[in-house]
């Protein structure tokens, strides 16, 4: 037998032991056997794919659980119109007792939290570090859910008795009421060869997606760069031999130039009261010279 035949024996072994008892937990979650029969599909697909980590981990059916129960309490749920999850769960078959759809509504009516403790602790059997743990929570705030989950319960179904009984009492009761088929016709998990092809069929898809992604995003970066405009300049030559050159603001440059005009106009004028000056010595040197006329 090939290490990939040893792989599906055991997974498939795993789905055998496992899936019905997630799918009425998903049930009990969601209140909606499709979208449970999805919650536990979707767990043990990821678990296909992640095989190598599920096969060595120390509880391979707390691994799916954990992976079914965040997806059947996703959020998003409740923001997609065919993807919401109830407020309460459907009818309950004939064949059912009249209060078999009495305690899977009791359910529903609790805030998400408080009704996976509920079901951890009491329907799973899990302890209270165990449930701590998988809720990821301290162990006082799991304790806390448990009981307030339980008091909310006990005052919607008061014909279970868990009024007025301690706390390990009400947890027996609760457990032999959830252990107990709910409706257990509508909540039929499908087989594991099909989980199997469908979880390597979405593997594949989700590969090639990927592919895809990466090739179209480079295609759109080499076409944007071959239709961009080139703005590049090249620099501009340089002379041979420039002299330095000091950048002057237009405000400098105008007060130079008033400068040099007010040197200049000075410049004439002295140059005008010089030539007077020397033709006044010029006329003081000929009386000077000239005889005198008498």
């Amino acid at each position: 037998m090939t290490q990939r035949e040893q792989a599906a024996t055991a997974f498939d072994d795993l789905h055998t032991r496992h899936a019905a008892a997630l799918m009425q937990q998903a049930y009990l979650l969601t209140g909606r056997a499709w979208l449970a029969r999805r919650a536990v599909e979707r767990g043990f697909r990821l678990a296909w794919q992640r095989w190598p980590e599920v096969a060595v981990d120390p509880d391979p059916a707390g691994w799916v659980r954990a992976a079914v129960y965040e997806y059947a309490l996703t959020p998003w749920h409740q923001l997609c119109p065919g993807l919401r999850t109830a407020r309460g769960p459907r009818k309950p078959s004939r064949a059912a007792g009249p209060s078999d759809g009495a305690l899977p509504a009791a359910l529903l009516s609790l805030p998400a939290p408080y009704r996976r403790a509920l079901l951890l602790h009491d329907g799973v059997g899990l302890g209270p570090a165990a449930t701590a743990a998988e809720i990821e929570a301290s162990a006082p705030a799991a304790a806390g859910r448990l009981t307030h989950a339980r008091e909310r319960i006990a005052a919607l179904l008061p014909q279970l008795g868990l009024d007025g009984q301690p706390p390990e009492r009400q947890g027996e009761i609760l457990r032999a009421r959830l252990s107990g088929p709910l409706s257990a016709a509508e909540v039929t998990p499908r087989a594991a060869a099909h989980v199997r092809s469908g979880s390597e069929r979405s593997a594949r898809r989700t590969t090639r997606a990927a592919f895809g992604a990466t090739g179209l995003f480079a295609l759109v970066t080499l076409v944007m760069m071959a239709l961009a405009p080139d703005h590049s300049t090249p620099p501009p030559k340089r002379p041979l031999a420039t002299a330095p050159h000091t950048r002057v603001s237009p405000a400098r440059h105008h007060g130079a130039d008033t400068r040099e005009r007010r040197n200049a106009a000075r410049e004439r004028r002295n140059a005008a009261r010089e030539q007077g000056n020397a033709a006044v010595r010029k006329k003081l040197r000929e009386a000077r010279l000239a005889p005198d006329l008498r």
